[in-house]
């Protein structure tokens, strides 16, 4: 009889909950009003069932429970030991087959249309690594270069083929902020550098997992405009919960400015290929050698230290490089030590030999050069210096980010959190793969980078 009792209570609460709860989907901002349909026949089906079968049991329990034989004349019962009923069992193959349709047949309608973008949709391509976001939209073009792991390097993150003139002229936007036009499709593709991820944002319902080695996509038209959250759906890494990034939608206008205030591919590999001289001018008071901080700077990028250390002070999983060299870091054995260069070459190199307090050992030791940890080093110089004495050192602005809003927008976006994840290891790949109507590139036409 309890049993019975607790099996409508929880039925009772269950429902009430449902709809008294404070917590449901986020305002609709796409064309993706069937994933909310969906989604409600979904808990519809789920929730009869839920109901009448708990409501069923309860009244089986209460119905057919054990009775002993009352002292006045009562005979009792027990309930009788069943072990087959076809009839029952038709029944219950019959229903569970019609809910098992019910449920599935509007999911593959939604999926078939959801990976068929329409003729006139624009193309991004987003790529995810632990723990940051980067992006890319064809120029003038209109097509997207070849890209492959070979090519990933500090001062080209996203692996484009250099040969390849249809890459050239494309938008590169290493960062967690991208901007997209009000109503107008966008056709998304999704690679991964590393692990398994998931590019997520809510108000579109629009998801998909970001497979190493393959390209994903699907499709959504933004109908509202404002500024969405860019989550990781899947359990990446330490940094997993950090892997955050933000969506623009404005006006058609307001994101063609924004997009000619980027930089191209071409551009990039200019500025790669620049003089220390040159990068000196455009940086002046920069420490060191601009051509090293250059190159600190895009290996921060390319090999995900920005999602775990700032350079603007905000906290983050790992200490903020700014006005960090110079200071005493505690460790959590109780030691201290200053940061310099040997300091920094040490948790470069192998970073959970001795934890900073207040830090846990989230970093993975990434395999570098000796060239790579001293741009590395000359890049947190440049973030400041934390010493007494030692002054401040104006830093290195973004080089692939140019001056104004949107170098406003890089600097306030580095810090997240997570720690430094590998790039693509060059060579790594047996094959190639590409985007949009790129020609893949054989592995023979290319010789792979050297082994750092």
């Amino acid at each position: 009889m309890a049993l019975a009792i607790a099996l409508v209570v929880m039925v009772v609460a269950s429902v009430l909950f449902h709809f008294l709860s404070p917590w449901w989907a986020t305002p609709l901002a796409s064309n993706w009003k069937q994933m909310d349909d969906t989604l409600t026949i979904t808990l519809v089906i789920t929730g009869l069932f839920f109901v009448v079968i708990n409501l069923f049991i309860g009244y089986i329990v209460w119905r057919y429970r054990n009775q002993a034989p009352h002292p006045n004349g009562g005979t009792g019962h027990r309930a009788a030991y069943q072990p087959e009923n076809t009839k029952l069992e038709l029944w219950l193959i019959a229903g569970t087959t019609l809910g098992v349709v019910l449920l599935l047949a509007p999911g593959l309608f939604v999926y078939a249309d959801y990976v068929r973008p329409p003729r006139e949709a624009m193309v991004m391509e987003v790529v995810g690594q632990q723990w940051s976001w980067a992006f890319r939209f064809p120029g003038k073009s209109g097509e997207l270069g070849a890209s492959d792991p070979r090519f990933v390097t500090g001062a080209n993150p996203l692996g484009l083929d250099p040969d390849d003139p249809r890459g050239l002229d494309n938008i590169v936007i290493v960062g967690p902020e991208v901007h997209l036009p009000l109503n107008r499709p966008v056709k998304v593709l999704l690679r991964s550098k590393d692990v398994l991820h998931d590019f997520y944002v809510p108000p579109f319902r629009a998801r998909m997992n970001m497979v190493p080695g393959m390209v994903t996509s699907f499709w959504f038209t933004p109908t509202q405009p404002g500024r969405f959250d860019i989550l990781c759906a899947q359990l990446c890494g330490v940094g997993h919960y950090n892997m955050r990034g933000t969506v623009v939608v404005e006006e058609p206008a307001a994101y063609e400015a924004w997009l000619a205030r980027q930089q191209t591919f071409a551009m990039t590999l200019a500025k790669a290929a620049a003089p220390p001289a040159a990068m000196a001018a455009a940086a002046p008071g920069a420490a060191g050698d601009a051509g090293t901080v250059e190159k600190g700077r895009a290996l921060a990028q390319s090999k995900g230290c920005t999602a775990c250390h700032s350079i603007d002070g905000n906290p983050g999983v790992g200490p903020t490089w700014k006005g960090l060299y110079g200071k005493t870091e505690s460790f959590t054995d109780g030691s201290s030590a200053k940061v310099d260069d040997a300091f920094l070459h040490k948790e470069i190199t192998d970073p959970n030999a001795r934890l900073v307090k207040g830090f846990g050992p989230v970093m993975p030791k990434l395999p570098m050069s000796e060239d790579e940890v001293a741009a590395l080093t000359a890049y947190i110089k440049s973030a400041g210096s934390g010493a007494a004495d030692g002054g401040t050192v104006a830093p290195v602005a973004p080089a692939d980010v140019p001056a104004g809003p949107a170098a406003a927008t890089s600097a306030a976006t580095t810090a997240a959190a997570g720690s430094a994840a590998p790039a693509a290891t060059p060579g790594a790949a047996s094959d190639t793969y590409t985007t949009s109507t790129a020609v893949a590139v054989p592995p023979s036409a290319v010789a792979a980078p050297g082994k750092k």
